[in-house]
């Protein structure tokens, strides 16, 4: 049968029942029509398919499975062909496992470095966020497994993730946090669709039109399935008529009874219904097919996949002298406990059980290099004199000293954000003792996002690995003994600096509310435009040779709507080693009438050559590649005049440029009248005034905090009812009970959690329970915090406790 006659046949509480999990992980099925029951599963670097006797929240054990570098690392190959091979992999570990669905990719802009999660993100540039998301979603489903593109949208944070609302000004939506979205959907066509916790100027990710419907589908043309976070459904009925299809997890029928209820009294157009089960039951059969088949993958394979991948992405961000790769001959000293035990992976959702986890040690001594080992540092931040003093020992008397350093595990996790951008004190006081003792200094770096590096005048190399995967640190030696060459570019800014960044003010915003004041001013779209120093420019990366631009040429001198216009220019290994170099290409608008970055990254390729080797590389340029959003006409418009096309190996290294004309809208003056702060971009103290940014936003800035006097209600947080001494004791239940279930799970899991639940609504308690804190127990909740008496024996029960 195909899926329209299947739910021809459904009965409407059949059909209510098929728009929320089973369980945690699987979907309903209807057996008597053949419908079987799939699984979905965490990832995205990876299968996180949760052992069945573990947590129902899904936090503790998981079946082994390839840790591929998280996208922190990955994005910075810039090789859409390796991120396919990746999701190939990933695809096959799922079929091994029966998983009908991947929870990956997520493409949410690094707006901060702080975000919590900035490990499973690609960049701060949508292009290359939309790009290599689409090349590891085809490499999955292409093996018959499903994906789920997450989060839509504009979920930057973790702070407040589930109640907060964003505020982000039209243009800024559509070039900056919805891009890398609509790259993907038009470019894989991704089986699902994620949606994410927070509001979006108002309104919920999960009953939210403009999203799901006018945008994703219509406009887009996406047309798979959309579900929701875990936990994130906020209305079920209204999620229905907006386009949401699938509650994850399921409700326990609580929110299936809603839909059929809402049918039956009229509130709810059953078509309106049987649209949204067509796509469930669609999803079902196209992952059914796959079920049946016996299918093992090649551990060793993906283990060595893993290895290559990081391989091409790691970043030589510093190599003074020449000092990498290390000479053969030299005495060298090999510091720090991330040379042992990686940190390969951040916290949450997305952590893998790795079916290997490579040394740095072993590493070296397999490829028979000598060394003296020193600790360094121990787990906490607090430096440790005794084991500076004897890192310092081995290494005043080495050619060359190898320093391991980064964020160790529980800091960059899911739930929460960072407070800084700092590493370690242990590990800071450590890179500074070594470097007064010994000339030659690498420092290589793990971990999930940028961090400030106060000692890196005083290294000379310093070879960034990010969270890289399960094979990190055999990838890691191969680079430093010249085995392998870096060939990586950074898919974001590092700032000098917190203040530095253009959120600084904004980030993570007020307990209700989070305003987007730098509007399309992420990254290094802010930084060039202000021309503000940082540490390391957005695309920058160092290679063991060199190379060299030339012969840039346009396929035309105009441009307009519609064209295509090919640009292609020489690229030549001028050094001794044969490597790859990321070639990359910005337009840039002239004397713009409306607010624009100086320059944006419009493509990029990537191109291995031999030493002395030269080859012509070619991108196609569109529509897009020129365009705004025109916010007032609600299109994409290209404003006639000049534009500049940039080329070379950094955002801020482009030694080729030339002009060209494009006929477009001939824009009036009046936006330097209206937005005068955003023409004229401060380089220090980033600030947007209200007036400005409502003039921009277009409405009224909403209230960004609860007001002391507000009711409770649904959607009311932990930490808000916490504020007052019923639910204080309430929140104390609460965590006591999580620390009980999370008892066998590592201390980095129970923070997280602690600190989510904070931040959570109160109906996601619901969820979060398993069920056990039922809708009437959170009604009598609300009452009793609103100052009525307690009715509810239940809640009496557990306050008594």
């Amino acid at each position: 049968m195909t899926a329209k006659e299947i739910v021809s046949k459904l009965t409407l509480e059949e059909k209510a029942s098929l728009c929320s999990g089973k369980d945690f992980w699987t979907l309903k099925g209807v057996e008597r029509l053949g419908l079987p029951v799939i699984m979905v599963t965490d990832g995205p670097h990876g299968l996180r398919k949760q052992d069945l006797a573990s947590d129902h929240l899904g936090i503790s054990n998981s079946v082994p499975s390839t840790c591929f570098p998280t996208a922190s690392a990955s994005a910075c190959s810039f090789d859409r062909d390796l991120l396919f091979r990746i999701g190939q992999a990933i695809g096959e570990e799922c079929l091994q496992e029966k998983v009908s669905v991947i929870l990956g990719p997520g493409v949410n802009i690094k707006r901060s470095p702080l975000c919590g999660r900035n490990f499973e993100y690609f960049s701060e540039d949508p292009f290359v966020s939309g790009e290599m998301a689409a090349a590891l979603i085809n490499g999955i489903q292409g093996k018959g497994v499903g994906t789920s593109l997450k989060h839509y949208a504009v979920n930057n944070q973790e702070k407040a993730r589930f109640v907060s609302n964003s505020v982000v000004d039209e243009r800024a939506l559509r070039e900056i946090y919805l891009t890398a979205f609509e790259i993907a959907v038009k470019k894989s066509q991704p089986w699902t669709v994620m949606c994410s916790y927070n509001q979006i100027n108002g309104v919920y990710g999960c009953e939210n039109q403009k999203l799901l419907t006018d945008i994703l589908r219509d406009e887009w043309g996406f047309a798979g399935l959309v579900m929701t976070d875990w936990g994130a459904m906020n209305d079920r009925v209204e999620g229905v008529k907006t386009g949401l299809d699938l509650e994850m997890p399921g409700s326990h029928g609580f929110n299936d009874g809603k839909i059929v209820a809402a049918v039956k009294s009229g509130a709810l157009d059953e078509s309106a219904l049987d649209k949204v089960v067509l796509r469930v039951v669609e999803l079902i059969l196209k992952s059914r097919e796959n079920l049946q088949e016996s299918y093992r993958y090649d551990k060793a394979a993906h283990h060595a996949l893993a290895k290559k991948a990081m391989l091409e992405s790691a970043v030589l961000l510093k190599n003074d002298d020449d000092l990498l790769p290390i000479k053969q001959g030299q005495s060298l000293a090999v510091i720090g406990g991330l040379a042992e035990t990686p940190r390969y992976q951040g916290i949450g959702s997305s952590k893998i059980n790795p079916t290997f986890l490579d040394s740095a040690l072993d590493s070296l001594k397999a490829a028979g290099v000598s060394f003296d080992y020193a600790k360094g540092y121990s787990q906490g931040s607090a430096a440790d004199p005794a084991l500076i003093e004897e890192a310092c020992q081995i290494a005043a008397n080495k050619d060359h000293a190898v320093i391991f350093a980064g964020l160790p595990d529980g800091i960059e996790s899911e739930g929460f954000d960072r407070d800084n951008i700092d590493l370690p004190e242990s590990h800071n006081q450590l890179i500074q003792a070594v470097a007064k003792v010994n000339p030659n200094v690498t420092v290589v770096l793990q971990l999930g996002a940028p961090a400030a590096l106060p000692w890196a005048q005083n290294v000379k190399s310093i070879l960034l690995m990010y969270a890289g995967g399960q094979a990190v640190n055999s990838a890691a030696v191969d680079l430093l003994l010249g085995k392998a060459n870096p060939c990586g570019k950074l898919a974001e800014t590092w700032p000098l600096s917190l203040r530095d960044t253009p959120c600084y003010r904004y980030f993570p915003g007020k307990s209700r509310s989070v305003e987007y004041r730098e509007s399309i001013f992420v990254g290094y779209r802010y930084y060039n435009t202000a021309e503000k120093p940082v540490a390391y420019p957005f695309g920058h990366g160092l290679s063991y040779t060199r190379f060299a631009y030339s012969n840039l040429m346009l396929s035309a001198s105009s441009f307009k709507h519609g064209d295509k216009l090919q640009v292609s220019f020489t690229v030549k290994n001028t050094g001794n080693t044969a490597g790859a170099e990321i070639a990359q290409l910005y337009v840039a608008a002239k004397n713009s009438a409306v607010f624009r970055p100086s320059n944006e990254l419009k493509g990029f390729e990537k191109v291995f050559l031999q030493s002395g080797e030269s080859k012509t590389v070619s991108i196609d340029l569109d529509t897009r590649s020129f365009a705004f959003y025109n916010a007032q006409k609600g299109s994409w418009d290209i404003e006639g005049g000049e534009y500049e096309i940039q080329v070379g190996p950094s955002s801020r290294d482009l030694p080729l440029r030339i002009t060209l004309q494009a006929a477009g809208e001939k824009l009036s003056q009046d936006q330097k009248d209206k937005y005068p702060e955003y023409f004229d971009l401060p380089k220090n103290d980033f600030a947007i005034s209200d007036a400005s940014f409502e003039a921009l936003y277009g409405r009224k800035l909403p209230p960004g905090s609860r007001r002391p006097d507000e009711p409770f209600d649904l959607n009311s947080t932990l930490g808000e009812a916490a504020a007052t001494e019923t639910g204080k004791k309430f929140a104390k239940l609460i965590l006591g009970q999580a620390s009980q279930t999370l008892g066998h799970g590592s201390q980095e899991f129970i923070i997280m959690m602690e600190k989510m639940l904070m931040d959570l609504p109160l109906r996601g308690l619901f969820m979060m329970s398993g069920g056990a804190i039922t809708p009437p127990v959170l009604d009598a909740l609300i009452d009793v915090l609103n100052g009525k008496p307690c009715t509810d024996p239940a809640l009496a029960a557990m306050l008594e406790r």
